[in-house]
């Protein structure tokens, strides 16, 4: 497929290893190429300052991915023959995925750190910067530093960090805008669970990722904030893509199988009646 899925499984694991592998599982047999997790603590994730005064913002510490996770599900991802990637959100958790990840995602709200930047293309491995609430100025200038420390093609994903994001302020126009600026391979953070939206990134906008957030019942941590899609849908919306490429073939203008049959009953040139006259002669009905 053209287009290649990434299912994010975000904070709705509940720090359940079974949990986590059954997100890779379902990713695996909706199509995805990639699933994508988080790695973050809450004390180097918010300013102590937040912290002391924001009760809710110290109960996401439940919500933090266990680093024991992570060799089972990298090893998961490869039996189920999908790349493990993960967000890091402190410079630690850079070199704690090293061994791990077949590439960085770094988030819309990191792509200011330079560090954290410089940190996960310093490691040789492909980096996915997602760009939501960015200027382009900001995004050009986060390409170059992501350049200068060694990754040569960053792949870019334009965002919209509303959680979940309207269609209308959707404005996929901007993948061919961060294409042309930065020179990188462009897709689309999806935030928006409408399948309109998703189809028209790819076929019209030429998205080559999709990054997705993927819950597996409803219950996840995220999945009431609306922004979340169920296997099922975003399983359909993925099929229906691939279906719709293979209808493309290969350019050549020249008959079809399916419509050999057909040729000898065009009109005649020399009379404009149907059959072609070579074949009038012994057509007979078929029984």
């Amino acid at each position: 497929m053209s287009a290649r899925f990434i299912a994010e499984v975000s904070s709705n694991h509940h720090r359940d290893l079974e949990r986590c592998l059954a997100f890779i599982d379902t990713a695996a047999a909706i199509g995805c190429a990639a699933v994508k997790f988080q790695l973050f603590r809450v004390e180097r994730l918010f300013a102590p300052e937040i912290l002391a005064r924001s009760a809710a913002h110290r109960a996401r510490a439940d919500w933090e991915l266990p680093v024991a996770f992570l060799p089972a599900l990298a090893e998961r991802c490869r039996a189920r023959r999908v790349e493990f990637a993960c967000t890091p959100f402190d410079l630690e958790a850079v070199g704690q995925l090293a061994d791990h990840v077949d590439f960085y995602k770094i988030a819309s709200y990191e792509l200011l750190w330079d560090a954290l930047l410089l940190a996960c293309a310093a490691t040789g491995k492909p980096v996915v910067l997602s760009t939501g609430m960015a200027t382009l100025d900001e995004v050009v200038r986060a390409v170059g530093v992501l350049r200068a420390g060694g990754c040569a093609q960053p792949t870019l994903l334009h965002c919209v960090s509303g959680y979940p994001t309207p269609a209308d302020e959707c404005n996929l126009a901007a993948i061919a805008t961060l294409r042309e600026a930065c020179g990188c391979a462009v897709g689309w953070s999806d935030h928006s669970v409408d399948a309109a939206v998703i189809a028209r990134a790819v076929l019209r906008w030429g998205a080559e990722l999709v990054e997705f957030h993927l819950d597996l019942d409803g219950h996840g941590e995220e999945y009431a904030a609306g922004h979340c899609w169920l296997p099922a849908a975003i399983g359909a919306q993925i099929a229906e893509l691939a279906r719709g490429e293979r209808a493309d073939g290969d350019g050549r203008k020249e008959p079809v199988r399916c419509e050999l049959a057909d040729r000898n009953w065009r009109a005649d040139p020399l009379d404009g009646l149907r059959p072609l006259r070579a074949i009038r002669a012994d057509w007979q009905p078929q029984p």
